[in-house]
C-alpha cells in the first residue's frame, strides 16, 4: 500500500469516530559529506519523518502522531487525537480547510540533482578546502567544510476533499576558515545554496572565505558615536530573520508584536518594500500550498513603507473575519502555527559604491552576533555586536571589530535612507529571508 492510500484508509475510518479529520505526512532525507584534512570526516544518509492526524469532535480539535506508517497505527491515531481533543486549550478555534479553488502547479524538485554522481559531491568539497589552503599562506585551519542535500516530501488528505502532494530538493555547502598573521587571528565564512550542482564554484566559495576572513586582520574597536550604517545583505538578513516574528498573526493577536492595530499605516521609509514570495525560483522554501492545504499566495508584508498584510492561518485569520494567507507550518510532531516562505526586502536601485559615497565616515556592517539574545522581538529593541570596516571616502577601509551596535527594529524601518541592488539570501540558518544591501541614516555605536 503506498503512502496515499494509507492517509485514505485512515481519513474513512477517522470519520467513523469524528466529525473531521486531518492526515499530514513528511518525509526527508538529508545527505552530508564533511572534510577534514582532505579527508572524509562525516558521510551521512539520513532518513527522517512522521504522520501527523488531527481531528474534531463535539467542536474540539486533537492531535495524535506516529513514525510508524503502518496498518496496526490506524486505530491508535485515532483513539488519541480523540482523547487529545477532550484536554487541549483552545483547540475550538481550529478549523479543517476544504481546499482552495485553484493551485499552482510548479515544480520545485530539480531530478539532475540526484543524478551527479556522489563522488562528484565528495570531489567537490575536498577541493573547496584545499582550495582555501591554497590561497594564502595566513590560512591557518579550515574549521568547517561541508556540502549538504535535502529532499522533502509532504502529503496532505482530509475528509473535507483535500488531497495534496508536493516533493523539493536543494542543498547548501559552506566554509569556515581561520587565517593568522602574528598573534592575531580572524575567521571568514562563505556559502552557496543551490538546486543545481552545476552552479557550484569552489574556487569562488573558497576565495570569499578567505577573503572575508584576511579582510578583518588588525582590526580595532572605534569611538563610540552615532554613525551611519550600511548593513551588508546577509547581515541585514539575519537581523530581519530574527524580528520575522513582528509579522505572523498570532503574535500580533497575543500582544506579543507591536504591530497590532497597524495594517494601513506607515511604519518604516517609503522606499521599504518586504514581501513573501512562495514561488520564488530556487526559493528555501518555496512551495504551492500551505501545511493546511492552503494555496500560496504572493503577499506584500510592507508596501513602499505602509503595513500592508500579516502571515495567516486559518486559526488567526478567522478571528479577524480574513483569509489565510497561506502561512501555515507544521511539523508532524506539532500543532498548526505560521511561518514566512521566502521573505525578502525588494532590491533597490543603488550600487554598493553609491551606499558607501552616501554613508561616507560611517561604518559597513558584514556581522552580528548575539541575534539571540541581544534583541527583544516583542520591543523591538536590540543590542548586538558587531563588526565591519570604516568608510572612508566612499570607501571600505580599515576593519573593525569588538563594538556593539544598538537600536529599534521599528526606528530603523523608518530610518532607511537607500536600499541596494545587490539582494541576497541569509546564512544557511534562515536561508528563507532575503535583502539587499540597506543604508541606515545612523545608529548607536559603543567602542572605545
Amino acid at each position: 500500500m503506498d503512502h496515499r492510500e494509507f492517509l485514505i484508509k485512515l481519513i474513512n475510518k477517522g470519520q467513523e469516530k469524528m466529525e473531521d479529520v486531518e492526515a499530514f505526512l513528511v518525509k526527508q532525507k538529508q545527505l552530508e559529506i564533511e572534510i577534514y584534512k582532505g579527508d572524509i570526516d562525516k558521510y551521512s544518509v539520513a532518513e527522517s519523518g512522521g504522520l501527523s492526524l488531527r481531528g474534531s469532535s463535539n467542536g474540539k480539535m486533537g492531535y495524535s502522531y506516529t513514525e510508524k506508517i503502518e496498518d496496526d497505527s490506524i486505530d491508535m491515531l485515532i483513539d488519541d487525537a480523540l482523547e487529545n481533543s477532550k484536554y487541549i486549550e483552545g483547540s475550538s478555534d481550529e478549523v479543517i480547510f476544504s481546499g482552495s479553488e485553484s493551485y499552482e502547479d510548479i515544480n520545485y524538485y530539480n531530478e539532475s540533482l540526484n543524478q551527479v554522481p556522489t563522488q562528484d559531491k565528495i570531489n567537490f568539497v575536498i577541493n573547496l578546502e584545499k582550495e582555501a589552503y591554497a590561497l594564502d599562506d595566513r590560512v591557518f585551519a579550515v574549521n568547517t567544510c561541508v556540502y549538504q542535500e535535502f529532499e522533502g516530501e509532504r502529503y496532505i488528505v482530509n475528509s473535507k476533499g483535500i488531497d495534496l502532494y508536493d516533493k523539493s530538493n536543494g542543498g547548501v555547502t559552506y566554509i569556515s576558515v581561520v587565517v593568522k598573521e602574528g598573534e592575531d587571528t580572524k575567521t571568514g565564512f562563505s556559502y552557496r545554496m543551490f538546486s543545481d550542482f552545476g552552479s557550484l564554484n569552489y574556487k569562488d566559495i573558497a576565495k570569499e572565505a578567505v577573503d572575508s576572513a584576511t579582510s578583518m586582520l588588525g582590526a580595532k574597536n572605534i569611538k563610540s558615536d552615532n554613525y551611519p550604517i550600511i548593513f551588508e545583505n546577509t547581515t541585514f538578513a539575519s537581523l530581519l530573520a530574527a524580528f520575522t516574528p513582528v509579522f505572523s498573526a498570532d503574535n500580533v493577536q497575543k500582544g506579543l508584536s507591536l504591530l497590532k492595530g497597524k495594517i494601513g499605516e506607515e511604519i518604516a521609509s517609503p522606499i521599504l518594500s518586504i514581501v513573501d514570495d512562495p514561488f520564488l525560483k530556487d526559493g528555501f522554501a518555496s512551495r504551492n500550498f500551505d501545511d493546511e492545504g492552503t494555496a500560496s499566495t504572493f503577499n506584500k508584508i510592507i508596501d513602499n513603507g505602509k503595513l500592508e498584510n500579516l502571515a495567516y492561518n486559518w486559526k488567526t485569520a478567522n478571528k479577524e473575519g480574513v483569509s489565510s494567507t497561506g502561512h501555515a507550518s507544521r511539523s508532524y510532531k506539532g500543532s498548526i502555527s505560521t511561518s514566512p516562505t521566502n521573505l525578502y526586502v525588494l532590491n533597490g536601485d543603488m550600487e554598493i559604491n553609491e551606499l558607501m559615497s552616501m554613508a561616507d565616515n560611517g561604518l559597513y556592517i558584514n556581522d552580528l552576533a548575539g541575534l539571540h539574545s541581544g534583541l527583544n522581538s516583542v520591543s523591538g529593541d536590540f543590542s548586538l555586536s558587531a563588526s565591519g570596516y570604516e568608510i572612508v571616502d566612499g570607501e571600505k577601509k580599515r576593519p573593525v571589530n569588538q563594538i556593539t551596535i544598538a537600536g529599534n527594529l521599528y526606528e530603523l524601518f523608518k530610518d532607511i535612507v537607500a536600499i541596494g541592488d545587490d539582494l541576497k539570501f541569509g546564512l544557511p540558518s534562515a536561508g528563507y529571508i532575503g535583502s539587499p544591501s540597506i543604508l541606515i541614516k545612523s545608529l548607536s555605536v559603543s567602542g572605545e
